[in-house]
């Protein structure tokens, strides 16, 4: 028996579908708008939670976190009256188990609840994910990035391989060395390969080694890193840049995880996990046919994406901080206080780079003021702070915007006045076409009866309005 929780303003199929869940012996309980549902999820300890779209109080997909934030953390399953693929896509990846359109509700609600359960059941009793995980210099406690963090545990629990994409500078790198480190293969090699610093005519005998003599320069034997990595971690940097002549060689090493050195005869075996990283957009280098699809297939078993430092502001100053602290123990000088307006300007700043420019802006300013003991945003590169001054003029309402300038004679209604006459005429005008028939009204409305209901007794409508 499982707890269930409903989150839906259409009491009919509410009704409906707590009688089907108690009939299929389970406790299930509902709710008619997000504030109540969250509350009484948050407070009881439920397994699965049917979360509508549309409801009177705003739209479930912005609150499906909340749901999943709960201390039992259930399952969230997505009804909907209309289906939408951006609809979908924002589900999924806000970590909803299903996402399904109400006409197929009744028919597919066991299946997808069975489902869920057994997936809830063997994740309870499986072999949990390490709580502790080492991060050495991945620094923040951005939302963001903690999510990130747990994809980096998850992909340490297991030995499949991983495709870490994302802008320059956001710290991929770091990300496979957590992965590596936290991982069974942490007492063996990590061995990167810099995909686009290695000459073509090299990268062969590089990954697989050469044997002595096999090709002009070939002293003596030479182990390739494939080799090295025997144990512990090949890391391919920039995989993008792998050229095409070496992409069907490396497939066929991470099918049958053996190799032939250049020259040689015999074939030779590594047992190591395979970790990628690139910049690039993969999908796009398939179109053009500078990727193999099938590489990609044995690579990206983990996919995830580090978040630019634009979207984890709240982690700026912890990395401040540890940077300048690195920097200073480095060149043995004093620490440094950092004024307000300094950590401020560095937060408004929008970093292409990321956290990468950061490090080295914060570099270029402890060199230009050794003898300084306090940073201020005086402190920081003159290009810097130009073209915050620059964003911070443009974002000015300048005369010409003004509503006198435009010619206006009045301001318009306040929204909330415009939107409860707009509303009104809505529901007046459907209600005519109608002719009272609140089925009618509902399918050309897409409102629940409930939200229609609502709206009519709003606006003192009766029927025949």
């Amino acid at each position: 028996m499982a707890e269930i929780f409903v989150v839906d303003d259409d009491v009919v199929l509410q009704e409906m579908l707590v009688s089907q869940l108690q009939r299929s012996g389970h406790q299930a309980s509902c709710a008619s708008t997000l504030t109540e549902g969250v509350k009484q999820v948050t407070a009881g300890k439920y397994d699965v939670v049917f979360l509508d779209v549309q409801l009177p109080d705003g739209n479930g997909l912005e609150y499906l976190a909340e749901f999943k934030a709960a201390s039992s953390s259930p399952e969230v399953i997505i009804i909907t009256g209309k289906g939408d693929e951006a609809g979908a896509e924002k589900a999924i990846l806000s970590g909803a188990w299903a996402y399904i359109e109400k006409p197929n509700v009744i028919r597919e609600l066991l299946l997808h609840l069975t489902r869920a359960l057994q997936y809830r059941e063997e994740k309870t009793r499986g072999d949990k994910v390490p709580l502790v995980l080492k991060r050495d210099n991945i620094i923040g406690n951005s939302q963001l990035l903690t999510k990130c963090l747990d994809q980096v545990a998850q992909a340490a629990f297991s030995d499949a391989s991983v495709l870490i994409t994302g802008e320059t500078g956001t710290g991929k790198e770091l990300l496979a060395r957590a992965i590596h480190e936290n991982s069974k293969r942490a007492g063996k090699n990590f061995i990167t390969v810099d995909c686009a610093a290695l000459p073509e005519n090299l990268i062969e005998s590089t990954l697989f080694g050469h044997v002595k003599g096999a090709f002009t320069g070939a002293d003596s034997d030479r182990e390739g890193l494939i080799r090295l990595a025997d144990g512990g971690t090949l890391f391919l940097d920039e995989v993008g840049e792998l050229p095409l002549s070496i992409q069907k060689n490396f497939l066929r090493v991470l099918q049958e995880y053996s190799y032939r050195p250049v020259g040689s005869t015999r074939e030779e075996n590594s047992d190591f996990r395979i970790v990628s990283a690139t910049n690039s957009n993969v999908a796009h280098c398939i179109e053009r046919g500078t990727f193999r699809s099938d590489l990609l297939y044995r690579l990206n078993a983990f996919f995830f994406t580090p978040p630019p430092l634009r979207k984890r502001k709240e982690d700026i100053k912890l990395l401040t901080r540890y940077f300048l602290a690195r920097i200073c123990d480095r060149s043995n000088l004093e620490y440094k206080g950092i004024a307000p307006d300094f950590i401020e300007h560095l937060v408004a700043y929008d970093w292409p780079g990321n956290v990468r420019e950061l490090q080295q802006t914060l570099e270029q300013v402890v060199a230009s003021t050794v003898q300084t003991p306090t940073l201020f945003a005086y402190h920081l590169p003159e290009h810097f702070r130009i073209r915050l001054a620059q964003a911070a003029i443009q974002s000015r309402p300048s005369a010409a915007d003004s509503p006198a300038s435009a010619g206006e004679s009045s301001a318009p209604p306040p929204w909330q006045d415009y939107k409860s006459s707009y509303e009104q005429k809505y529901i007046h005008d459907l209600m005519r076409y109608a002719k009272g028939n609140i089925t009618i009204a509902c399918q050309v409305s897409q409102l629940s009866r409930t939200r229609l209901y609502q709206l009519r007794e709003k606006y003192e409508l009766n029927s025949s309005s």
